[in-house]
């Protein structure tokens, strides 16, 4: 199973830019980027995806929604426009719960 956050962004091995944090999650600029703005809003414990909270529950998805609403807002309030993604399933390429923050561009 392939978790680039948890092996990578969380332990520290993949050097991030961090956007936002608390004590429970990380937001940081997507290491490869798609886009002008890319940001990556994650808890920092594992947490399969958006229908498997795992072991954090919904609490834990309510202080991710936190940090993405927060994100979400000053990206918007820069550049006019954001966009909030995640994936499941097949379209989940790392397996950890994890959502987009992107301006796209003009």
């Amino acid at each position: 199973m392939s978790d680039f956050y948890c092996d990578e962004a969380l332990s520290g091995r993949t050097t991030v830019t961090v956007v936002a944090e608390t004590d429970t999650v990380l937001a940081f600029e997507h290491t490869r980027p798609s886009y002008p703005v890319h940001i990556v809003v994650v808890p920092k414990q594992h947490t399969p995806s958006l229908v498997n909270l795992g072991d954090g529950g919904p609490a834990l998805l309510a202080e991710v929604m936190t940090v993405v609403r927060q994100v979400a807002a000053a990206v918007a309030a820069e550049h006019g426009a954001a966009q909030v993604t995640t994936n499941l399933g097949e379209y989940q390429e790392s397996k950890h719960l994890h959502f987009h923050v992107v301006y796209r561009g003009a």
